[in-house]
């Protein structure tokens, strides 16, 4: 599903993650590590957000270096702390991201209802607390029909309802759309959520623990 060989990240002199070769199967994979272990920047790098040395190629077709828009394609990414324009409103953000992921209207109304974000999504998103930042974050994370969906810390500032919300959309867009996940978390993931493997990632390198 995803491959990386020579996958090297540094900040200046400082190597922060290396991963020589590595192929991950489809499906839903869990990310351990410690605060600053890189869990975020290796997301990131995956996104293609960030530059690295080496190569991350999608499903054997897909060369993040070489065919970078189909790859970015393919991929969505829910940030941990996401950072969106003050001005805009939710809305402002959800179609703007349903239309570059071609997103159906019935996708985006289960999303926002699923989550309770209806009556808040025309207030400015300066006046939006963590929470509701979050719950932004992961519709826009879900929007479309993408390969691979990244998800940076899902599970901080939410609430049990839609921690429960969010568990179920793992599992049935896995099982039933057959999109695969990377998790990056420090908490426990529900058990009703079917990993396929877990790592861990310490000393710059991604370990597999099962």
């Amino acid at each position: 599903m995803l491959t990386f060989e020579h996958f090297q990240k540094s900040y200046g002199p400082n190597r922060i993650l290396g991963i020589d070769k590595l192929m991950l199967e489809a499906g839903i994979h869990w990310i351990q590590g410690t605060n600053g272990s890189g869990k975020s920047t290796l997301l990131k790098a995956i996104a293609g957000l960030i530059h690295f040395h080496g190569s991350i190629v999608l499903e054997n077709r897909f060369n993040l270096k070489k065919q970078p828009v189909a790859y970015r394609q393919q991929i969505n990414f829910a940030e941990s702390e996401p950072l969106y324009p003050g001005y805009f409103n939710g809305w402002d953000m959800i179609r703007l991201f349903a239309k570059a992921k071609k997103a159906p209207d019935n996708q985006i109304t289960q999303l926002v209802e699923g989550l309770g974000m209806v009556e808040y999504l025309n207030e400015p998103l300066a006046g939006y607390s963590s929470g509701m930042l979050k719950k932004l974050s992961l519709v826009l994370g879900f929007l479309g029909q993408p390969s691979l969906i990244l998800l940076d810390e899902p599970f901080i500032t939410l609430d049990q309802a839609a921690l429960n919300q969010l568990a179920e959309w793992i599992r049935d867009t896995h099982l039933l759309k057959n999109v695969n996940f990377l998790i990056t978390s420090h908490q426990t993931i529900p058990l009703s959520i079917p990993l396929t493997r877990t790592f861990l990632l310490s000393n710059q390198q991604l370990q597999l623990r099962n």
